[in-house]
């Protein structure tokens, strides 16, 4: 079995071909049984999380894959030194069951989850969006940055972040790549002037406010993963069209979904299109320059397949 590592995944997994990749898994259809989720006592310290994310592809059995992604959250690992997150993921024969190769699970997430938003974004941003806002500096900022350039003429991208050194730290990391790259001190101002706005944070409390947001703006977001954040206030969500990943995970996973439908300011009916829904030409996107878009995503067990696939079909040895 091979070990893939972070660094051979980067370097196999390029923008377009993944956003190939999860279109083409989006129109063929991946089984994404219900995640396992097991809560793990630790004695003298938070309890830990162990998460399982099967999924296999449909089709013959000859082509096909069965993936696993493993995720814990162990909280106590702060104190030792050692990141909460951890992940893997195994790759196996669809045919025989035997295991191809086990993945770096946090650098697939971060990859494959890029790629989603830039997926929907070659629908429903403008085609001629050049300024990226970025919210958020962490791990998944630089790859969500990436896939959004590959996919629309960037020119110039603005960081904002809490802690503001972090954010000049990234724009320094991102120097020299085609586009300028900033920080920002008022978020206000620059989701105001952006053509993408894309959100990658843990908040509680939106970030994305409607009253800021111009005609043509397309608003991409990407974290508040639970029912209790949120990246977008309601008027961002009641001026915008909604579009999401998928309607089961955005619907009961996601507050920037979840919390507008439960005050009223969104309708299930309201929510337009999915992946799906894209991939199979069932919605055309973007309907004028001039409207707001917003797409909601929270991952799915489908885009870590694709991603293991393409990555394991690049590395695996001559047959």
């Amino acid at each position: 079995m091979r070990a893939v590592g972070a660094d051979e995944l980067i370097a196999s997994l390029d923008s377009p071909s993944l956003i190939a990749a999860l279109a083409d898994a989006f129109r063929e259809g991946v089984v994404t049984p219900l995640r396992h989720h097991h809560t793990l006592s630790r004695p003298g310290e938070p309890d830990a999380v162990l998460l399982m994310m099967p999924a296999w592809s449909i089709g013959e059995a000859a082509d096909a894959y069965i993936g696993v992604k493993l995720v814990t959250v162990v909280p106590g690992n702060a104190a030792r030194g050692v990141a909460s997150v951890q992940g893997s993921y195994v790759l196996m024969s669809g045919l025989t069951g035997e295991p191809l190769a086990i993945l770096d699970g946090t650098t697939l997430t971060l990859l494959r989850t890029a790629a989603a938003s830039a997926l929907a974004a070659r629908s429903l941003a403008r085609a001629d969006a050049a300024r990226l806002v970025m919210i958020g500096a962490g791990a998944m900022a630089p790859h969500l940055i990436a896939a959004h350039a590959s996919v629309r003429p960037i020119r110039e991208v603005v960081i904002w972040n809490r802690d503001r050194a972090k954010a000049e730290a990234l724009a320094a990391r991102l120097a020299g790549r085609g586009y300028s790259v900033t920080a920002a001190d008022d978020l206000d101002a620059a989701v105001a002037s952006a053509d993408i706005v894309s959100a990658a944070t843990m908040s509680r409390q939106p970030l994305v406010r409607g009253r800021f947001l111009k005609p043509g703006t397309h608003v991409d977001l990407v974290g508040a993963y639970t029912p209790e954040m949120r990246e977008s206030d309601d008027a961002a969500v009641a001026r915008a069209r909604v579009f999401v990943d998928t309607r089961e995970g955005a619907t009961h996973e996601a507050g920037d979904i979840v919390q507008p439908l439960n005050n009223g300011t969104l309708t299930l009916d309201r929510i337009e299109a999915d992946l799906f829904d894209f991939a199979h030409g069932r919605h055309p996107g973007r309907g004028s320059d001039d409207e707001i878009t917003l797409f909601k995503s929270v991952g799915t067990a489908l885009e870590d397949l694709a991603a293991a696939r393409l990555a394991w079909e690049r590395l695996k040895p001559p047959a």
